[in-house]
């Protein structure tokens, strides 16, 4: 468990309580429909083994669990290792990691069910499952989303500056359509969010992800829109 302090931002309404840890903000989401995320995960093992999450549990290094910086808790995801295709289903009790360019920390049995024990490190993609509606034992059961349905779009850049942004614009509608930029507010910062396609579907919206990857954009990724 790591401790959080400080003075908080305003939260919107609905969201989670932020928090801050070395000095940055980190804002729980409040709705997780259509989340994915790619990114390297890590594991934590006996050194934390006994002692408290985040949420109030006691960390069982046995067991399937994971920590994330933004998830609900009770939160459960799918984790799939990109270099192995093995899957693991964990439950999100406790934040972290703090690490720059990791997105998720898995317990020592959930990392080794993918092979990521040995390497330390794995990248990964993230899909939300569902949230808890109950814990007893080992026996644990989710609310499943239909995260297969919804509002998808495939975000190929970010940027601080929009002119950046409106230069990778102008450069995709010369190929593709449904070409926009999306202001996002982090609270430190707007950041400019290239985006193409409107997609209903999940699957066609990963479909031309990997199209545009191949047309080269490795960055691509398919993010789902309120």
């Amino acid at each position: 468990c790591r401790l959080f302090c400080g003075f908080s931002p305003p939260t919107p309404p609905h969201y989670p309580k932020p928090y801050k840890v070395f000095g940055k903000w980190y804002q729980p989401l409040a709705d997780v429909t259509g989340f994915k995320q790619r990114g390297i995960a890590s594991w934590y093992g006996k050194e934390f083994h006994g002692r408290k999450t985040s949420n109030g549990e006691i960390y069982d290094m046995y067991a399937m669990t994971g920590a994330h910086k933004t998830l609900p808790m009770g939160t459960y995801v799918r984790v799939r290792n990109l270099k192995n295709n093995r899957t693991v289903e964990v439950r999100i009790n406790d934040r972290g990691p703090f690490v720059r360019g990791r997105i998720i920390d898995l317990s020592y049995t959930a990392a080794r069910k993918i092979d990521i024990v040995g390497p330390g490190t794995a990248p990964v993609e993230v899909v939300a499952l569902g949230t808890a509606v109950s814990d007893s034992g080992r026996t644990r059961s989710y609310i499943p989303m239909d995260f297969y349905s919804g509002n998808f779009t495939i975000q190929v850049g970010s940027f601080e500056n929009r002119k950046n942004a409106e230069a990778l614009k102008r450069r995709l509608e010369n190929k593709f359509k449904n070409v926009r930029i999306s202001a996002f507010d982090s609270g430190t910062g707007v950041f400019y969010r290239v985006r193409v396609g409107r997609f209903s579907d999940l699957r066609a919206a990963e479909e031309y992800e990997s199209f545009l990857v191949k047309r080269g954009f490795p960055d691509a990724f398919t993010v789902a829109e309120q």
